[in-house]
């Protein structure tokens, strides 16, 4: 392992991508800090501590906490995330994006220009609603969250937070371009493990001074390595369908004949059920905080709390139908047999076209349902155990299936630089050691 770091600082192209990704990191971090102008720190700080387990909450997880202080990458990435949801979706169902999609280089720069001003769009549009809901509420201490209200304020927040998601945006696309690993992937990366160090260190504080027993914090501990372990597993978890191509003469020369595979995904879906689920199990604990005195609406919110068993019942169910839900909007079976019957291919024992498409289906339905049904299982149980140990923060399902997905990302870009150059990569040694 340290052979292996120590190579990836020995090659120029790779230790000048490194180096220039850690500098990103660097500046997207001071920008984690920079208040917007207008916002009473103090009264905001009371009100997300109020505000625990809603959508609030789940959103400062994605941008590194700088929801919670407001700053000027207060929305983070996550408005380009949604316009590139919303244009995956429409990929589905609008003919125009569809034949995009399909036009290869040239139709990927259209859908990524698409998506910069669904994001600019989006961003302006959040950050308004942002505006007039910090002016509109009230800690329960009676502090006003918006020093001067009133269109200025509403105008300069638009502006500082839709600048500051154009600018991460930017970021995100020189990490891709001129860095190592996917660049919007990374810039949620590094906002979510930021506030682990934090994290760590005050849990540490706690067992010192007597405040927690250490039994409780080594079982967490025993839990989340298992757990990294486990989603390591199961993400890189294939099933291979054998995909043979007939031989074919063109002119003098033959092409084809060969055996490959189909690498179907077991979670093909990635994270985005755990999101869609989190969001809709967190919006009517959410739309409680606006009405602290009524009895109802505080019934409601209990019965949503993240602890409780209807809570957990129904975000697990949710988690496996947007798992099979989106599944069946990135992967389409049709278009895999029409592409493999092009070009000569064909399953073995089924017949190319229609029948094809019908096994290709039937494999991803029974490949993605143990696949859900784990991840599921990775979002409740941090749940229940963080909540019986009590612990100071929250490192749940959502984040440990990014992190760890993105680090896989990463990690398989570097190694196939360090193989390109004859060097061991950190797979690589590590399958030299099994074969030993």
């Amino acid at each position: 392992m340290i052979k292996s770091i120590r190579s990836v600082f020995k090659i120029p192209e790779l230790r000048r991508r490194v180096l220039f990704t850690l500098a990103i990191f660097f500046i997207y971090r001071i920008g984690g800090h920079v208040p917007t102008p207008g916002i009473n720190a103090q009264a905001l700080g009371h009100f997300f501590s109020e505000a625990q387990g809603t959508l609030f909450g789940l959103y400062d997880m994605f941008v590194g906490g700088a929801f919670k202080k407001m700053t000027i990458f207060g929305l983070g990435i996550m408005p380009y995330i949604s316009a590139s949801i919303i244009l995956q979706l429409l990929g589905s169902v609008i003919p125009y994006f569809q034949k995009l999609q399909k036009e290869g280089e040239e139709g990927r720069r259209k859908i990524t220009q698409y998506t910069r001003y669904g994001t600019v769009a989006i961003s302006a549009l959040q950050a308004y609603g942002i505006s007039v809901f910090l002016e509109s509420i009230t800690t329960k201490a009676g502090m006003s969250i918006v020093i001067n209200p009133g269109i200025g304020f509403k105008l300069l927040t638009m502006l500082t937070l839709c600048s500051g998601t154009i600018f991460i945006m930017w970021l995100g696309e020189q990490i891709t371009e001129r860095g190592i690993g996917n660049g919007i992937s990374l810039i949620i990366f590094i906002g979510i493990i930021a506030r682990l160090p934090g994290g760590l260190m005050n849990e540490i504080k706690h067992v010192l001074a007597g405040t927690k027993r250490p039994a409780p914090e080594l079982l967490l501990a025993v839990f989340l390595i298992v757990s990294v372990a486990a989603v390591v597993f199961i993400t890189q978890g294939r099933r291979r369908v054998p995909v043979q191509y007939a031989k074919r003469v063109v002119g003098r020369k033959m092409y084809g004949g060969q055996s490959t595979h189909i690498p179907l995904n077991i979670n093909s879906a990635g994270v985005i059920p755990i999101i869609f689920a989190s969001s809709i199990m967190m919006a009517p604990r959410t739309v409680t905080t606006f009405f602290p005195s009524s009895a109802i609406m505080q019934t409601v919110g209990d019965w949503f709390a993240p602890s409780s068993i209807l809570y957990i019942c129904i975000f697990a169910l949710l988690i496996i139908f947007f798992a099979y839900f989106y599944t069946a909007i990135v992967i389409n079976p049709v278009d895999m047999a029409d592409n493999m019957r092009k070009y000569g291919g064909f399953i073995p024992g089924i017949r190319p076209g229609k029948k094809t498409a019908e096994y290709i289906d039937k494999v991803m339905t029974r490949i993605t349902l143990p696949g859900a049904m784990f991840f599921a299982l990775i979002a409740v149980m941090p749940l229940i155990l963080m909540r019986t140990t009590n612990v100071g923060f929250y490192f749940g399902g959502t984040s440990l299936i990014i992190v760890v997905g993105v680090a896989l990302d990463t990690l398989q870009q570097i190694e196939s630089h360090l193989l390109m150059r004859h060097y061991d990569g950190f797979l690589k040694r590590g399958k030299m050691k099994q074969r030993r």
